[in-house]
């Protein structure tokens, strides 16, 4: 695992799609619900969920700001698209 500040993201999960780093994000929340891990693999599993979820966070707002509202004109046909929240 490579790290090049505390803040920034381990090469493999920065490298990672949404739908990979969810799947991960979700089998570590169940296997932590399961209590079966010992408390240093809790840990390091719950730290490592963290990242997961920095990651999909960063994804989902990447998408948002790709998703545009369409203009519709008085006939009904698309006219245009502007920014889903344009004050951003």
């Amino acid at each position: 695992m490579t790290k090049t500040s505390p803040a920034a993201l381990p090469d493999d999960i920065a490298a990672m799609p949404f739908e990979k780093a969810m799947g991960e994000l979700e089998a570590i929340v169940s296997e932590l619900e399961k209590g079966e891990v010992s408390l240093e693999k809790s840990i390091e599993k719950y730290e490592r969920g963290e990242q997961l979820k920095k990651r999909c966070e960063a994804l989902l707002a990447e998408a948002e700001m790709r998703i545009s509202k369409i203009s519709l004109g008085a006939n009904g046909e698309p006219t245009g698209a502007a920014p889903l929240d344009p004050d951003r």
